[in-house]
């Protein structure tokens, strides 16, 4: 090849390699400036709307019933959230002895261990009041373990009170 020839090859392939920079520069500055009128606080966002909307859950009947001694009743209050989150909601009436003296009670959820066939302590909770009588309430939540359940409610001197079992699946 002669030196005219490759001095014209290397001419034109600058000439093209500018172009494509100049191009390139063109179109950054088109994006720099397009981006940058719509970030400008002179320019008002779109108005949206949004629609709330919400849903009556019903209470179910065992919790409708009144609490009672000697008895816990467990219900479903609501589904909870995404995948195995339930919410519960325990109640009985406890009777004080002595009612001149404050009393102490636990709650306790438990759960079946088909291993060890045995009801393991999954939550707990403890509680007090003065006075005769008090119909006590407990909202535990059982998250992603699905099994069989029961509540127990346990005041000072006296016998455990259990709930009938029931079972959580998701």
């Amino acid at each position: 090849m002669s030196t005219t020839r490759s001095a014209a090859v290397l001419a034109s392939g600058t000439a093209n390699a500018a172009k494509l920079f100049v191009a390139a520069l063109a179109f950054t500055s088109a994006y720099v400036g397009f981006a940058a009128y719509g970030n400008a606080s002179s320019v008002p966002e779109p108005a949206r709307s949004v629609t709330l909307s919400a849903r009556e859950l019903p209470i179910s009947e065992q919790l409708a019933t009144p609490a009672r001694a000697g008895q816990v009743t467990v219900s479903v209050l609501a589904d909870g959230g995404p995948g195995c989150a339930k919410s519960y909601v325990a109640r009985s009436v406890l009777v004080n002895p002595d009612p001149a003296q404050g009393v102490h009670y636990g709650w306790r959820l438990a759960r079946w261990s088909p291993a060890t066939k045995a009801w393991r302590t999954y939550v707990v909770h403890h509680d007090g009041f003065a006075g005769a009588t008090k119909t006590v309430e407990w909202r535990p939540q059982i998250s992603g373990n699905p099994g069989w359940y029961r509540v127990e409610v346990t005041a000072e001197g006296a016998k455990t009170i259990k709930s009938d079992r029931f079972q959580v699946s998701c």
